[in-house]
């Protein structure tokens, strides 16, 4: 089965599920950042295990479980957990709920992690609206020109404009991926600070530039849940980044249902 067809295959499996052939707006929900769901009114919810030949979600924090509802009168697909690398998934599989939300024909995506900070600004519990991106891997189907950079940087603008008027404050910077799944060295965090990264990640970049490819409006918010190695000396783990995403879980909804509303 080709990939077209495999995108047509589940569309139609969750259309006879009662989700509608047309959808305002499409989530994806990072690490621990899953509460959102609950905004999401007259919902519906799907296990990912229930989707024919859809793939798994195994990390910690994400509920592996595609929600349908609205917010705000508008109808909105939220992915509560997403497909990473280091689970095994080729790059082609991470980018399956940006491929999804085209298929639905989505105004705009919203797409979230849980990053460590490199930028020695950033403190825990801050957003960072992701307007550029520093990758290490050809990692899926690129536009031969780089137009995909350049988008990133307007939508950015767009959306803190947003957040500026829910009063919500917000950094701007640049998102590095990593294949993970362990964290970075602190060597490894001295030299991505060089290379200009103000926040570090296992996400998010794939399906950045797949959305770009598709010509999906994408906004891009990373939570800083956790000080990148070295920064201050403390143990990682992902623990810490429950936590952080837990705290801000309120803020994080504000901004979100803003962006559905307004981006």
């Amino acid at each position: 089965m080709s990939l077209p067809e495999y995108i047509s295959t589940i569309k139609n499996f969750l259309t006879e599920h009662g989700f509608p052939d047309k959808i305002d707006a499409a989530v994806i929900l990072g690490s621990g950042l899953g509460g959102f769901g609950d905004e999401i009114e007259n919902s519906d919810s799907i296990p990912y295990y229930d989707i024919p030949s859809f793939p798994q979600s195994t990390v910690e924090g994400h509920s592996g479980s595609l929600i349908f509802g609205e917010v705000d009168g508008k109808n909105v697909l939220a992915f509560s957990g997403r497909f990473h690398h280091y689970e095994g998934h080729d790059f082609a599989k991470t980018v399956l709920p940006v491929q999804l939300a085209s298929a639905f024909d989505v105004d705009k995506l919203i797409i979230s992690n849980a990053a460590g900070g490199i930028n020695l600004r950033y403190h825990v519990g801050d957003l960072m609206i992701i307007d550029s991106i520093i990758k290490q891997y050809t990692m899926v189907s690129e536009p031969a020109e780089n137009t995909w950079s350049s988008s990133f940087e307007q939508y950015a603008q767009e959306v803190r404009t947003i957040a500026r008027d829910l009063n919500i404050e917000t950094q701007m910077g640049t998102y590095l991926f990593v294949k993970g799944p362990n964290y970075e060295s602190k060597a490894e965090i001295k030299a991505f600070r060089k290379l200009g990264g103000d926040a570090v990640g296992m996400s998010t970049a794939p399906e950045l530039i797949e959305a770009a490819k598709l010509g999906v409006k994408t906004a891009a918010v990373s939570l800083i849940t956790n000080a990148a190695a070295g920064v201050t000396g403390e143990k990682l783990d992902h623990g810490e980044v429950k936590e952080a995403a837990d705290k801000k879980k309120d803020v994080f909804a504000k901004l979100v249902k803003g962006l559905i509303e307004k981006f």
